[in-house]
């Protein structure tokens, strides 16, 4: 290999022949380079072969892989075309991103450093600012998602929302059963903004969307049913279970206010002492817990029964799909006369959703998945201390969990 080539691979410059290469005055690598004949004359935007329009602002310089702890940089000059498309654009070069100050391969390390690190990290590893980290993964993402069509082939999914800042800022996220990948994310947790994601999805492949997954949140189910008539969307187990849990705990407070104003502060004591009994699943209780639990069975009809309502609404999702369909209304019609407020108002919410907990059981389906990113995201937004815009938080987002991260140079 001749030495000067040499260069080229050391700096990851495809595409690009190596002219000369010289160190400057502050000990700086300055290797000098022009496309090869295949790339030269292309749109920096649309990339098709134009006509020359003029030679731009002379030589330009974009900033290399460092070799050691010396600075490297490539230098060309850059013309400018003429595209049909995009008027008059500098040149593409094959070893840059449009509009860019860094090599491809630069920007491909930054990147995969930011999924894994904080940005203050990156941007003391690749001496670069903490504001270059971020333009460079909203390039590098952009890039990616015009390359990638992450909303092809969609089949089952699944859409939450999550807080990213505080002040009631949140993010809409839609989530893709089968890859386990990010493949929507925007500001927002209201109508507008699912109707945005079917809007960007399209008449054609919302028909072809089997299964949806969601809370019971009207601002989803309403979009979907509109947009989406074919599809079947299941409430997820979590959120149903949860809300009985919620029923549960506001028995238990009601119970021990009225043993507070009876004056009865021992019967108090013990049902204050009794709410991790009553929340936790029968076989992870203690030996203690399970003591206090026999004892509100014996001492308290009304906060027991609402426990076994609770844990009999846990089983539907521990039966066959066929039996399902008799437990639910069976428990619908436990609940609408077991003379408990909480459970009454509960088990109208449930009959509204019935069809939905249905599917959810013979599908097996739930946000699980969601959840799990949404996990993932806050550990991105722990690791950053916030953002200042929602479209950092996605971009960053999209490369880690929408499988848009390109690979390590020479990987």
């Amino acid at each position: 290999m001749r030495s000067i080539r040499v260069w080229a691979q050391l700096l990851g410059v495809d595409g690009a022949v190596v002219e000369d290469v010289t160190v400057n005055g502050a000990g700086e690598v300055i290797v000098s380079v022009r496309p090869g004949w295949r790339e030269r004359d292309r749109c920096g935007l649309c990339r098709r072969r134009c006509g020359r329009y003029d030679s731009g602002w002379g030589r330009r310089r974009w900033r290399g892989m460092d070799l050691g702890t010396t600075f490297a940089y490539v230098e060309a000059d850059t013309p400018r075309v003429n595209c049909r498309t995009h008027g008059v654009v500098v040149a593409a070069v094959p070893w840059a991103r449009h509009d860019s100050r860094f090599t491809r391969p630069f920007e491909d390390q930054v990147v995969w450093l930011a999924t894994n690190a904080s940005k203050s990290a990156v941007a003391a590893l690749m001496r670069v600012s903490w504001r270059t980290v971020g333009s460079i993964v909203q390039r590098v993402c952009d890039e990616a998602r015009e390359r990638v069509d992450q909303l092809d082939g969609l089949r089952r999914i699944g859409i939450d929302e999550i807080s990213h800042r505080k002040g009631q800022r949140y993010l809409t996220v839609v989530v893709d059963h089968d890859t386990g990948r990010l493949v929507w994310a925007a500001s927002g947790r209201d109508r507008k903004t699912v109707l945005a994601f079917f809007d960007a999805l399209g008449e054609e492949r919302c028909k072809q969307i089997e299964l949806v997954s969601a809370d019971m949140a009207g601002w989803i189910a309403g979009p979907i049913v509109e947009r989406c008539p074919d599809a079947v969307r299941c409430v997820d187990p979590f959120h149903v279970i949860a809300l009985a849990t919620d029923a549960l705990d506001e028995v238990r407070r009601e119970v021990w206010n009225q043993a507070r104003r009876a004056g009865n502060t021992e019967l108090a004591k013990d049902l204050k002492g009794a709410r991790f009994a009553v929340w936790k699943n029968p076989e992870n209780l203690t030996e203690r817990q399970q003591t206090k639990l026999a004892q509100i069975q014996k001492l308290n009809a009304p906060l027991y029964r609402a426990y076994l309502l609770k844990e009999q609404l846990r089983q539907l999702y521990q039966v066959p799909a066929s039996q399902a369909v008799e437990l639910l209304d069976g428990w619908l019609a436990w609940a609408r006369r077991c003379r408990l407020p909480s459970f009454v108002k509960l088990a109208a919410t449930l009959k509204a959703q019935r069809a939905g907990i249905l599917a959810a059981v013979k599908h097996g389906l739930s946000n699980a998945r969601v959840e799990q990113l949404n996990t993932q995201l806050r550990l991105i937004v722990r690791r950053a201390f916030g953002f200042h815009s929602a479209e950092a938080m996605i971009a960053l987002a999209m490369l880690k969990h929408g499988g848009l991260c390109p690979q390590l140079p020479g990987r």
